[in-house]
């Protein structure tokens, strides 16, 4: 897509350039969006001002600089670093400004942060993502959205330059909470792909076969079609890691908890990839569920 720069485009800011946070930003940038970005490693950000973004030195001068400020980092005390910590979001916000926090984080967070920054002047749309590394190098993330209905209107047009869809859930919270019930499905999921691989190979049937006959029906699902066959190629580089998984596990076990509902599928999942994380190996993507399940069925433990 050639920059084509519009004067009406608000200018944004962007903070958190990793995996995901960097081609995000690039997608804004060459869509025209006055881009100013920062990243806490300052050379992550060396590709997006080649292409014109300004590098700030803090989170408050992005908030300075920008209508729309968006926060795309790892967890929790994360966000509320770059928001409410020193030199953050807060010390920096103007009036009217929204803030979109892209994390995936505690649902309570986000009403605790939106409460401060409604104290400024301004809001927070909450919009978790999913699509992984390979979603937003596309620009093709399924993105759910909390938040009142004029600021999730307000930023849906740059929203929808990284992403395919954008999903409004509720209030504040409710993209978090979505975001979270999809991790519950992807992880539950990719245990019962690596469960019938396990089946499969034991039953001696070729797995991959398996695989095409059962992905047109019911049984069809991403995890089947695009991990079950990096799972049978021995294929465990990250599309998303272990460790990021973990992480959003711990904050849906932590919010089930609070609300008293029962996720036990959930659990488990979350112990099986404790024993990756305890081999050293949570930097490697989820689908090393697959040889968790078939080194149990081998009888050697875990991976």
């Amino acid at each position: 897509m050639d920059m084509d720069p519009a004067p009406l485009n608000p200018p944004i800011g962007f903070i958190g350039l990793g995996i995901m946070g960097r081609p995000m930003a690039g997608h804004l940038r060459r869509a025209g969006y006055p881009l100013t970005v920062f990243n806490r490693t300052a050379g992550r950000a060396d590709d997006l001002a080649a292409a014109g973004a300004r590098v700030a030195a803090s989170p408050a001068e992005v908030a300075a600089a920008s209508e729309v400020v968006v926060v795309m980092v790892s967890d929790t005390p994360d966000v509320e670093h770059v928001v409410a910590g020193p030199r953050g979001v807060l010390e920096g916000i103007r009036a009217g400004s929204i803030v979109v926090d892209m994390s995936t984080v505690s649902p309570d967070l986000e009403r605790r942060m939106a409460a401060r920054l409604r104290a400024r002047g301004a809001d927070l749309v909450d919009a978790p993502v999913s699509g992984g590394d390979v979603g937003a190098r596309a620009a093709a993330l399924a993105i759910m959205a909390g938040g009142e209905t004029a600021s999730v209107e307000r930023v849906r047009p740059i929203l929808l330059r990284m992403g395919k869809s954008v999903t409004h859930c509720g209030p504040v919270g409710a993209g978090q909470l979505a975001k979270l019930c999809n991790q519950i499905l992807v992880g539950v999921t990719l245990l019962g792909v690596s469960e019938a691989i396990a089946l499969a190979r034991a039953g001696g049937l070729d797995p991959g076969v398996m695989i095409k006959a059962v992905e047109g029906g019911a049984a069809a699902s991403w995890q089947l079609s695009n991990l079950g066959p990096r799972i049978l190629r021995g294929d465990f580089e990250p599309g998303f890691m272990v460790d990021l998984m973990q992480k959003d596990l711990r904050i849906v076990l932590e919010t089930a908890g609070a609300a008293g509902a029962p996720i036990p599928a959930t659990a488990l999942v979350r112990q099986l990839f404790q024993t990756v994380q305890a081999r050293g190996l949570g930097r490697k993507g989820t689908q090393i569920m697959g040889e968790v399940v078939a080194r149990m069925g081998r009888g050697e433990g875990s991976v």
